[in-house]
């Protein structure tokens, strides 16, 4: 008698409806997840002429009732949110895409919260400062989302490089110099203007600085990134090139040993900047300003962070009183879910 063997491309009967809803099924914990989903999703966007490469992570929470997310839908959304990208955005805004996947995540998981990063790397062409010469510079757009069923939270962020000199070499070498000037017999006007025409040498740094704003669910401001990459590299003490000529090189370094900064003063010139450049923004808004230095003559980097609520960096600037506490991020987004479980909970005011 002949035994007929399934094949190996088909499944047993009944087994694809079953496969379908396996992730509906209860699990054997029933505990519920605060995020599953996707890392290291990679993908390449072309706006206009531009490319600008992507990497994802989109999560959703999922309820202790439910085994599993659907992993597969992720990647659709992702797919399907570029595509309309593509289509419609100009400039590009990362956080516009993290948006529309976080509120599509979440409608398609059947999720009460949905979040998506976003870390896009582009380039950008500018002129160095002297000379004009076109060069190429690359940038990173963060962008970052997360759906509630009232609303959806964003950030927008930029990270870019820059060099800062240290105040404390310098006012170390200058006090040097000036006694090497004095007993050589220069006056003390004299070397007063040596000062005002040589600048003074110190140690530098290449620094990375970070700044991001979080806009919550009824704020309709766009912020432009150009605006907030213009507050990175101006909160340093030079903006840097890949490419100069030896007057541009001059330049730079002449500028940024004109302005020595340290890494706690290139954090505060960004949200200084931040309150000054943007008094349209909401004072439930987020802030969070970061700066990392890599030393030169020690092994070790150094970082300086600010985190907060616009309102209390605004009251902190006006009257000059340190705030007792600083909003984080996680906060700032736990206080969207709070809303969602309580609408008439009111956000923070300035």
């Amino acid at each position: 008698m002949a035994v007929a063997i399934p094949s190996s491309r088909q499944a047993p009967p009944g087994l694809t409806e079953a496969c379908d809803d396996v992730q509906a099924r209860m699990p054997a914990v029933p505990v519920g997840l605060s995020r599953v989903g996707l890392t290291g999703v990679e993908k390449v966007v072309r706006i206009r002429e531009e490319l600008y490469h992507a990497r994802l992570e989109c999560f959703v929470d999922l309820d202790s009732n439910q085994k599993g997310a659907h992993m597969s839908r992720f990647e659709e959304v992702v797919n399907e949110a570029i595509g309309e990208v593509v289509l419609t955005e100009s400039p590009f805004r990362a956080e516009t895409l993290a948006r529309d996947i976080a509120e599509l995540v979440r409608e398609r998981q059947q999720a009460l919260r949905a979040e998506v990063t976003i870390e896009a790397r582009y380039p950008e062409h500018k002129p160095a400062p002297v000379s004009g010469v076109r060069t190429q510079e690359i940038y990173t757009l963060l962008g970052r989302a997360v759906a509630f069923p009232h609303g959806t939270r964003r950030v927008v962020g930029v990270s870019a490089t820059g060099m800062t000199a240290c105040p404390c070499a310098q006012e170390l070498v200058w006090a040097r110099a000036r006694e090497r000037l004095a007993r050589d017999g220069f006056s003390e006007d004299q070397i007063q203007r040596v000062f005002e025409h040589v600048p003074v040498a110190t140690h530098n740094q290449r620094g990375l600085g970070t700044l991001q704003i979080g806009c919550p669910e009824e704020c309709d401001a766009e912020i432009d990134a150009e605006t907030l990459l213009a507050i990175v590299e101006g909160s340093m003490s030079s903006e840097i090139y890949e490419l100069m000529k030896r007057a541009d090189e001059v330049a730079v370094v002449e500028k940024a040993h004109r302005r020595p900064r340290f890494v706690e003063d290139c954090v505060r010139e960004m949200v200084a900047h931040v309150v000054r450049a943007l008094p349209e923004l909401d004072p439930s808004s987020f802030l969070i300003a970061r700066q990392e230095n890599l030393e030169t003559i020690h092994q070790h980097n150094v970082v300086a962070e600010r985190h907060g609520l616009l309102s209390e960096l605004r009251h902190e600037l006006d009257t000059g009183v340190g705030a007792a506490h600083h909003t984080s991020l996680d906060e700032w987004l736990a206080l969207g879910a709070a809303r969602q479980r309580s609408p008439s909970v009111a956000p923070a005011r300035g």
